[in-house]
C-alpha cells in the first residue's frame, strides 16, 4: 500500500509560512485531508496535540518513512477562514502556478505586529443617587475640579482621557483621588489607527437618494439571481449611470444578513472619492487597505475585522484577502482593468479568484463596468454571467458629446503640437466660462510601437497581427513570435519622414497648456506627483474643491472620478494604446475612450469630449465615439476568433528572465522542445520564443513563449508537466520562470 504525506504549517503568519512540517496520513483519515484541512497533530519532544493547516499532498516522504509522525485527527469544530483561505491559495497555485508557499504569502494576510496604540476611558462607578450626594459635598468643599468631572459624568457615564484632560481641564490627581474613592473607575483600551479621515468625510449629510426605476429593476433582478442559485452578476452601466448606488442596496442587504462585504477598485488614486461615498452611508463599519498605507494602520485594520468592528472593506486587488469569517459579496468595480491581474507570482486574477472564494464562502459576486472585459461580456453570452443594464445616467445628466480631431489633418495645417485647434478652442470656452477641463494623455502602450503621423500607418508584425516594437539596437520586433525587420526611415505607404514613436509625456503636455493658456491653473497627476502617501488625494481634493482649472493626466485620472463641474475632456494621443503589442489593444483602447469621455458632463452641465486620432476609421475609435458597446464587442470577438485568442481560446504565457541572455535562450529552447514532446492535441500552438516588450530590465534579460489551446484543462497539465521538468533540471537553476494564464 502506497503511503500518503501531507506538508502542514503550523503558524499562519506571515514570516513563519515557509517553515512547513511532513505528517503521514493514516489510512482511517484518507480522503478527508485536503489541502486547507485543519488538523490535530502530535507536535515537538512531548507530543503535545496542536492545530496545523494542510497545504499540500504527496506520496514522497522527505526524510526516514519511520521517523515521519502521524496525523492524529482532522479538527471536527468547523471550517476557519484559515482554512479556506487555504484552500483558495491552493486554487491559485493550480490554476496560475506557482509554488504553494507563493500562493499562501499571496492570500495570507501580513500579520507583523505592531505596537497598539492604547487610550483610556473615565466611567462613573456609582449610581445617580450616589453621584449626586457626592456633587452636593464637593460644592459644600468647593472642589472644582471633582464638580466639573463629576457633573459630566452624571451627564454622560463614560468620557474619554483625551476629552477630559483637554476640555474639562481635570489634573491626574483628582482622576487618581475619585478612583481611589470608588466614584469613577478607569480603564485602559485599544486605539486602532483608522486610515479614513473623519473629518473629511463626516461633514456631509448621509445620502439617502432613491433608485430611479431602471436601477430598481437591475437591483430586483440581481436578488432574484442569488436566491436563483447565484451566478455571478454583470452589471453594464453608462458613465454616470449609479451602479455605485445598487452595490450600497446589495451591500445594505448583505449586512443585514449578518455579513461581510469586499469592495474591489482598480486603483489607489481611486479610494478617495469611493471611500467617501461608501462612509457617508455606513459609518465607522467601512474601511480601507492600500499598498500606501504604513504597516501599523494595516495591522490594525485586521485587528478591526478580527474584533469585527469592520464589515466593509474597499481596496485594490490585495483586499480581497481580507479575513472575514462571514464574507457574503464581493464587488468588482471597474471589472475590466488590466491592474486586477497580478505582476508577481503568481499571476492571478481578481475576478477568477473572486469568484473562486465565493464560491468557497458561499458568497455572491458582482462585477460592474460602463465597458466590461471582452472575457466577462462572453461569459454573459455563453451564460456563466447574468448580465443586467442601465443604459440612462442617474439625475437626468445626458452622456457628453464626442468629437474626433484627425491629427493627420492638424499636420497638414502645420500645427505640430500635442493639442489640435479644435481641442485648443473647446479649452478657451470652458476657461471663460469657469469651468473645468480634464486632459487624458494616453500613455498604455507608448513603448514603442512605430507611426507614420502623416497618413497613420503602423508598422504590424505580418504574422500575429499587433504592431512591432521598437528596439534600443535598432530592430523593430513582435513579442508574440520573435518576427523582426529593420527601423524604418520613411513610411512604407505615403513615403513621409513623419514616421516614428510618440514622445510626449505628461510634462510636456502641461507645459504646452501654461504657452497657451498662461491664465490657467493647473495640476498634474502622474506617477511623480503622486509618491508620497497622500499624493492622489492631496491632488483630487484640491481639483474637486475648485482650486484648478485643468487635471492633466495619465490613465489614473479618468477611472471612476466624479467631478461635476468638468464639461471638457480632451485625449490628447488616443492611438497610442490602439497599437501597443498587445492583442487586447482595441479593447484597452475602447475602455479607456469610453471612461474618459465619461467623465465630462456629470452633473448638472452638459459636456463634451474630443478625441485627438490619426485613425478616426478604426472601429475601436468609432464605437467610442458613440459609446456603442455591443459594435465593439461584435468586432472584437470576431477578431479574438480569427486569432485564437481568449476568450475564445485559452492563452499560456511562459515567461523568464536570467542575467545571462544565452542561458536565458537555451532555456527558452529546451522548453520548447519538450512542450512539443509532451503535447497531446494537435490544435494546440506554440508561438515564440521571444523577448519581451521591454526585453531587458536592471541586467537581466527576459523573453516569453505563448500556448494557444482551445482546452484549458491541457494548459494545465503541460505547465504542470513543464514545472516539474523545470524543477529536476539544473539547468534552470539561474532562470526565473513565471506562468500567466489568458492575460
Amino acid at each position: 500500500m502506497n503511503e500518503r504525506y501531507a506538508d502542514i504549517i503550523v503558524d499562519i503568519t506571515h514570516e513563519k509560512l515557509d517553515r512547513t512540517f511532513q505528517y503521514q496520513i493514516p489510512p482511517e483519515l484518507e480522503g478527508r485531508v485536503q489541502a486547507g484541512t485543519r488538523v490535530k497533530i502530535p507536535f515537538g519532544g512531548g507530543n503535545r496535540i496542536i492545530d496545523g493547516y494542510v497545504i499540500g499532498l504527496g506520496s514522497r516522504p522527505k526524510y526516514e518513512p519511520a521517523k515521519i509522525k502521524k496525523i492524529a485527527a482532522v479538527a471536527e469544530d468547523g471550517i476557519t477562514v484559515e482554512t479556506r483561505l487555504i484552500t483558495l491559495a491552493a486554487w491559485i497555485r493550480e490554476t496560475y502556478g506557482s509554488t504553494m508557499i507563493q500562493a499562501l504569502k499571496t492570500v495570507v494576510p501580513v500579520k507583523d505586529k505592531k505596537k497598539a496604540k492604547s487610550g483610556r476611558r473615565i466611567l462613573l462607578n456609582v449610581d445617580q443617587l450616589q453621584a449626586a450626594s457626592w456633587l452636593e459635598q464637593f460644592r459644600r468643599r468647593k472642589y472644582k475640579a471633582k464638580i466639573r468631572l463629576l457633573e459630566a459624568l452624571v451627564e454622560r457615564p463614560e468620557l474619554t482621557d483625551e476629552y477630559v484632560s483637554k476640555e474639562l481641564k481635570i489634573p491626574g490627581e483628582t482622576l487618581k483621588s475619585l478612583a481611589e474613592q470608588g466614584i469613577i473607575r478607569l480603564e485602559q483600551f485599544t486605539v486602532y489607527r483608522n486610515p479614513i479621515g473623519e473629518s473629511d468625510v463626516l461633514v456631509q449629510e448621509k445620502e439617502a437618494p432613491g433608485l430611479t426605476a431602471e436601477q430598481k429593476e437591475v437591483l430586483d433582478g440581481i436578488l432574484r439571481e442569488w436566491e436563483a442559485g447565484g451566478r455571478p452578476c454583470l452589471i453594464q452601466g453608462i458613465t454616470g449611470s449609479g451602479k455605485t448606488l445598487v452595490y450600497m442596496e446589495l451591500i445594505e442587504k448583505v449586512l443585514l444578513e449578518g455579513r461581510q462585504v469586499i469592495i474591489l477598485i482598480p486603483e489607489i488614486a481611486l479610494t478617495w472619492q469611493t471611500v467617501q461615498r461608501f462612509y457617508r452611508k455606513f459609518g465607522s463599519l467601512v474601511t480601507v487597505l492600500n499598498s500606501k498605507m504604513s504597516p501599523a494602520e494595516r495591522y490594525d485594520q485586521f485587528e478591526r475585522v478580527k474584533q469585527g468592528e469592520v464589515q466593509i472593506v474597499i481596496g485594490p486587488r490585495s483586499a480581497l484577502f481580507t479575513p472575514f469569517p462571514r464574507l457574503g459579496l464581493i464587488v468588482i468595480d471597474e471589472e475590466h482593468e488590466n491592474s486586477y491581474r497580478s505582476e508577481g507570482t503568481p499571476r492571478y486574477h481578481a475576478r477568477e479568484t473572486a469568484i473562486a472564494r465565493g464560491k468557497l464562502e458561499g458568497a455572491h459576486v458582482v462585477l460592474g463596468s460602463a465597458t466590461p472585459s471582452v472575457d466577462a461580456y462572453y461569459r454573459c453570452r455563453q451564460g456563466s454571467y447574468a448580465l443586467f443594464q442601465m443604459k440612462s445616467r442617474y439625475g437626468g445628466a445626458v452622456l457628453p458629446k464626442v468629437y474626433p480631431v484627425d491629427m493627420r489633418e492638424e499636420l497638414k495645417k502645420g500645427n505640430r503640437t500635442v493639442l489640435s485647434g479644435p481641442l485648443q478652442e473647446a479649452i478657451g470656452l470652458r476657461l471663460r466660462a469657469g469651468e473645468q477641463v480634464m486632459l487624458f494623455l494616453n500613455r498604455r502602450g507608448y513603448a514603442g510601437f512605430i507611426s507614420c503621423r502623416a497618413c497613420g500607418h503602423v508598422v504590424k508584425c505580418p504574422h500575429c497581427d499587433v504592431s512591432l516594437t521598437y528596439h534600443n539596437n535598432g530592430r523593430l520586433i513582435c513579442h508574440y513570435c520573435g518576427f523582426e525587420r529593420e527601423q524604418l526611415t520613411s513610411c512604407p505607404e505615403c513615403g513621409s519622414p513623419y514616421i516614428g514613436g510618440f514622445r510626449a509625456g505628461t510634462q510636456q503636455v502641461e507645459q504646452v497648456v501654461r504657452k497657451f493658456f498662461p491664465e490657467a491653473r493647473t495640476l498634474r497627476m502622474d506617477a511623480d506627483t503622486t509618491r508620497g502617501k497622500d499624493g492622489y488625494e492631496r491632488i483630487l481634493k484640491a481639483f474637486s474643491g475648485g482650486e484648478a482649472d485643468i487635471l492633466i493626466g495619465t490613465q489614473m485620472i479618468v477611472k471612476g472620478h466624479d467631478f461635476p463641474k468638468v464639461t471638457l475632456v480632451g485625449v490628447i494621443a488616443a492611438d497610442v494604446s490602439l497599437f501597443a503589442s498587445d492583442y487586447r489593444a482595441a479593447e484597452r483602447t475602447y475602455q479607456l475612450l469610453v471612461q474618459a469621455v465619461g467623465r465630462a458632463g456629470r452633473g448638472e452641465l452638459p459636456g463634451e469630449a474630443v478625441i485627438q486620432t490619426y485613425h478616426p476609421e478604426h472601429y475601436s475609435i468609432q464605437a467610442a465615439l458613440s459609446q456603442d458597446y455591443e459594435a465593439f464587442y461584435e468586432e472584437e470577438i470576431g477578431s479574438r476568433e480569427l486569432m485564437g485568442y481568449p476568450p475564445v481560446s485559452n492563452l499560456l504565457a511562459v515567461h523568464a528572465s536570467c542575467d545571462r541572455e544565452d542561458t536565458l535562450q537555451n532555456a527558452m529552447e529546451y522548453i520548447r522542445r519538450y512542450l512539443i514532446r509532451i503535447r497531446r492535441r494537435n490544435d494546440l500552438q506554440l508561438v515564440g520564443p521571444a523577448p519581451e516588450s521591454v526585453a531587458k530590465v536592471q541586467d537581466y534579460y527576459r523573453e516569453v513563449l505563448y500556448l494557444k489551446s482551445g482546452e484549458e484543462q491541457e494548459l494545465i497539465r503541460m505547465r504542470e508537466l513543464l514545472e516539474r521538468y523545470i524543477e529536476i533540471n539544473r539547468g534552470f537553476a539561474s532562470v526565473h520562470i513565471q506562468f500567466d494564464f489568458n492575460a
